[in-house]
């Protein structure tokens, strides 16, 4: 079996990343190829100015990048007994097609949980794909009756 190996992303891995963020919407929506090294260098550019809060972990298989997941951290508002508090939200978990069904996308998931729990986060929270729901509850996720959605759009508003 060919080793893998997930952990921070390097700089320098921004635009692989950015590649597989690319490919994932053209997978899910169809993209014209015009704008993706736009998007690529956008995109590096973002995840080293958002390096603090927004944690990208790489899934790495000889040298390429081939799956990454984000950790989105959220301070939370100070209680009396607990001032320094966060939560943490799974984002863009995504493994390139050939290399999927063999587990890694779950692996990357125990990986972002454990960077949650060595961050000391209250909870982690992720909006999952239909296809990606049990990966989510087999590595201890489950459904919050007390966390609410609302799906907010410019301009519009409730009367």
């Amino acid at each position: 079996m060919t080793e893998t190996e997930i952990r921070p992303a390097r700089a320098a891995e921004f635009d692989a990343v950015a590649g597989l963020r690319w490919r994932w919407v053209a997978e899910r929506d169809g993209l014209p190829a015009a704008g993706r090294d736009e998007f690529v260098r956008r995109f590096a550019a973002w995840a080293r100015e958002n390096a603090a809060t927004h944690r990208c972990l790489v899934l790495v298989r000889e040298g390429q990048v081939i799956g990454m997941a984000f950790l989105a951290i959220t301070a939370r508002v100070p209680t009396p007994l607990a001032f320094s508090r966060a939560s943490g939200d799974v984002q863009s978990v995504y493994v390139a097609p050939e290399a999927r069904d063999g587990g890694l996308g779950g692996l990357l998931v125990d990986a972002v949980l454990r960077l949650a729990t060595e961050l000391g986060l209250e909870r982690v929270t992720v909006h999952s794909s239909e296809r990606a729901v049990s990966v989510y509850e087999r590595h201890g996720f489950s459904v919050s009756p007390k966390l609410l959605q609302a799906e907010v759009r410019l301009g519009s508003h409730h009367d």
